[in-house]
This record gives structure tokens, C-alpha cells and sequence, in this order.
């Protein structure tokens, strides 16, 4: 088995990349579901959304040293923290929290993507910055949407953020695979 092409780091990482950001999806829609439904799952769904910045920041330690994998993990961290605040403040109507919130969850995914392209060059910020402004409007789209119990369209905006964040795997893989080209190719 060890002489299939899929096997080959380069598609290991872009398996594992795409595994993580489906977590990342996944558990994001979860954890909303949990806040906005009440459930009594909350805490341990939060614990385990908030298990994807260590598992990423993994990912990038080997390449990027200690320091920056930190960092990474810490951001991610702060997004997926500020994403539950925005639930919670919007589900209690408290719209200038909610507001005041999603400012920092912006300018949050703005630093996300500004790091990205500090460390890779082949990773443009611009590319990155609209890519994170779209995963979070996205995110938002779905957690208003379970919010005012509109299941329809809260499933379609998962499917299509579902989807963003596999093209956003894909693309860090490739960014990952010009700047390390010993990883290999697919």
C-alpha cells in the first residue's frame, strides 16, 4: 500500500487539511446548534470546537517552529471563542454586544489571514482576507438563521460553508506544497 499515490505526504497533508477545516465546519455548526437550541451539550460541544486550533496549530508546528504555530492556534482560538459570544449575545437581543462582538470577530479573521501570508508567500493576504470575510458571513448567515429557526436556510448556509472551507483547505495545501516542495505533489 505504501506505493499509491495517495499515500504520498503531499496528499496526506491535503487529507489531513481538509479533515481539519470539516471539524472546524462541523463542530462550529454544532456548537451553534447547541447555544441556540439550549441543549445540555453546550459545554462539552464547545470543548470539542475548541480542540480544532490545537489540532491545526499541529499541523503548521513541523513547518512554521513553535512561535508561529502558537500564534496561529491563539487566533483561531479567539475566532471560535468570539463566534460563541455572537451567538449568545444575539440570541439574548443584546445587539450592541452582538455588534461590538462581530467587529472583533472581523477584524480577528483579518489577522488570521494576515499571518497566513507573513509566513507563506504563496498565500496572498487579499485571497486569504476575502476568503475568511466570506467564511465568517457565512457562519453568521447560519447561526441567524437557526436563530429565527429558519432550518432551511440554516442547512444551506452550512452546505455552502461547508464547501468554502474545503476550497480554503485546498488552497493552504497548495500555498503549503510552493513553499515546501520536499512535501511533494499529488
Amino acid at each position: 500500500m505504501d506505493q499509491c499515490p495517495i499515500y504520498t505526504r503531499a496528499c496526506q497533508l491535503n487529507n489531513t487539511m481538509r479533515m481539519l477545516w470539516e471539524q472546524h465546519a462541523t463542530w462550529t455548526r454544532q456548537t451553534i446548534i447547541s447555544i441556540a437550541e439550549g441543549l445540555a451539550d453546550e459545554r462539552a460541544t464547545t470543548a470539542r470546537l475548541l480542540r480544532n486550533p490545537v489540532d491545526m496549530a499541529a499541523l503548521f508546528r513541523p513547518l512554521y517552529g513553535d512561535a508561529v504555530a502558537d500564534r496561529f492556534q491563539a487566533l483561531l482560538t479567539n475566532h471560535l471563542v468570539l463566534a460563541a459570544q455572537l451567538v449568545k449575545a444575539a440570541k439574548a437581543g443584546d445587539s450592541m454586544a452582538a455588534a461590538d462582538i462581530e467587529r472583533r470577530w472581523y477584524a480577528n479573521g483579518d489577522e488570521i489571514a494576515a499571518l497566513l501570508s507573513m509566513i507563506n508567500p504563496f498565500l496572498s493576504r487579499e485571497t486569504l482576507t476575502t476568503a475568511w470575510r466570506t467564511h465568517l458571513a457565512q457562519v453568521k448567515a447560519q447561526a441567524v438563521a437557526r436563530l429565527n429557526r429558519d432550518y432551511a436556510a440554516d442547512i444551506a448556509s452550512y452546505d455552502q460553508g461547508e464547501l468554502h472551507l474545503l476550497e480554503m483547505a485546498d488552497a493552504l495545501t497548495c500555498g503549503l506544497l510552493a513553499q515546501f516542495p520536499w512535501l511533494g505533489s499529488c
